[in-house]
């Protein structure tokens, strides 16, 4: 084992988030992930761009793709925040370091099972999952030129979401950062040689896309399982499987309803997609591209997503609650701040932005429609995603599951179709503005619900008192 007293030195001054200012908590936690939000992001950007240049087929096969591995990839962010949850509060307790090296041993296990079986879940049953929201002809067999690969590259996925949130757990967001990162780095580096066979590579289009995928995730985590082992964040403490069932319950507890909680907005995403080829195969490819440059506006926003999460659960273990209400207000003040930036940004690079990513004129009119008018509502899903992984850092993850239940299919969805029906394309714009407002609000009802806000902490006075606070 490591010298484990070293390791614990050497980052001793990232750990401690019960100490200090709460703003600059969160600002230590969240600033480095941006970049490593970022990268991620630029992946599915990437695919996008290189693939939409062998034509709208590829561009529209995308389209489908991304929403449905996303949901799929909620797997791997409901056991990272499950793991969060249960390591960060040890961590804020005081719990040994066998006990929190133990416990990171057990969710990687948990990690690698369970998207090892969803791996050839998806596997068999894509082409028929596919087919149901209206993939057929070329774009059907792009997507098999895609997806067996992408399935392969998913366990690898998982493990280094999991040992990412070890890190974070222990208040070390920019070991995290630089290992998505990487795995980024190595994905658009491969995409133009295996996609248009480069370098004396063949020409494999979507499939290279998938192998491009696989080698970043391979690389992230051998040298992610690494760092963790030398630092001591990871080790063999005694019996391996002492403590597993219960370790299984703690992470599982908060990462069952994260992780559910997180598919229901891509597979809401896929369901609205399905609406929006009622429209035409212009307005499917304009939408994908529309919902991939608003993904990296949000970066910010989910960064502090992920930066929230520690600094909750280590305060929350520690009891220190009044300093989980304040990290949960400022949030929200930057969430409201930063939203206002992009709608302007939004409001007036819509067209450029939608050129770049598009493949011809009306899908870049498509897309350029969303951006404008959605882009003014993101801070209402800023609001959604920092409450939801407050309240899961809290134990709380059955009401960020509500929340996000709630958003997708009692009003995003239902009101996507209706607008699809009698609006077209205009009315499925409207309910993605509607759902985000509204669920923004509920996001600070819910925070004040979960005892992580309170009334006199932020500005809106009226929702808050709609329901008291809980201990």
């Amino acid at each position: 084992m490591p010298d484990q007293a070293q390791s614990e030195n050497d980052t001793s001054d990232r750990s401690d988030l019960t100490q200090g200012p709460v703003w600059r908590a969160l600002a230590a936690m969240s600033a480095p992930m941006s970049f490593g939000i970022f990268a991620v992001l630029s992946v599915g950007l990437a695919d996008a761009y290189f693939l939409g240049q062998l034509g709208g087929t590829e561009l529209a096969a995308v389209g489908f793709i991304y929403p449905v591995t996303t949901a799929v990839t909620s797997l791997s962010i409901g056991l990272s925040a499950g793991a969060n949850a249960a390591l960060s509060q040890g961590v804020g307790r005081g719990d040994g370091a066998e006990a929190t090296q133990r416990l990171g041993l057990h969710a990687i296990g948990l990690g690698l099972v369970l998207s090892t079986l969803i791996a050839l879940a998806v596997w068999a049953i894509y082409p028929l999952l596919f087919g149901a929201l209206g993939a057929g002809g070329d774009v059907s067999g792009r997507i098999t030129e895609y997806i067996p690969v992408w399935a392969l590259s998913f366990p690898f996925l998982v493990v280094m979401m999991i040992t990412n949130a070890v890190f974070r757990a222990h208040g070390d967001s920019l070991t995290s950062a630089w290992i998505m990162v990487l795995a980024a780095v190595v994905n658009v580096g491969l995409d133009p040689l295996l996609i248009f066979g480069m370098w004396g590579l063949p020409e494999l289009g979507m499939t290279g896309a998938a192998i491009a995928t696989l080698s970043g995730r391979i690389l992230a985590v051998v040298i992610a399982l690494y760092i963790a082992w030398r630092r001591g964040l990871l080790g063999w403490c005694g019996s391996l499987l002492a403590g597993a069932l219960a370790s299984t319950k703690k992470i599982l507890n908060v990462g069952l309803p994260a992780a559910f909680s997180n598919a229901i907005n891509p597979a809401g995403m896929a369901l609205v997609t399905a609406a929006v080829a009622t429209v035409g195969e212009a307005a499917v490819a304009g939408f994908g591209a529309a919902t991939r440059i608003q993904s990296m506006a949000l970066v910010p926003l989910l960064a502090l997503s992920s930066g929230i999460g520690p600094v909750i659960g280590q305060n929350w273990g520690a009891e220190k609650h009044d300093r989980t209400r304040e990290a949960t207000a400022n949030a929200f003040w930057f969430c409201i701040g930063y939203g206002i930036l992009i709608a302007v940004v939004l409001g007036v690079f819509a067209e450029p932005l939608a050129a770049i990513f598009a493949s011809g004129e009306d899908d870049a009119r498509y897309a350029a429609t969303y951006l404008r008018f959605v882009g003014a509502s993101l801070f209402g899903y800023g609001l959604v995603v920092t409450a939801n992984a407050a309240m899961n850092a809290r134990d709380k993850a059955v009401w960020s599951m509500s929340l996000s239940l709630s958003r997708i299919f009692v009003i995003y969805l239902p009101l996507a179709w209706i607008g699809a029906m009698t609006l077209g394309y205009a009315g499925i714009v409207a309910a993605a503005v509607l759902a985000n407002v509204i669920a923004g609000w509920a996001s600070i009802v819910s925070a004040r619900g979960t005892d992580l806000l309170k009334t006199d902490n932020v500005f809106i006075k009226f929702p808050l008192n709609l329901i008291p606070a809980r201990s």
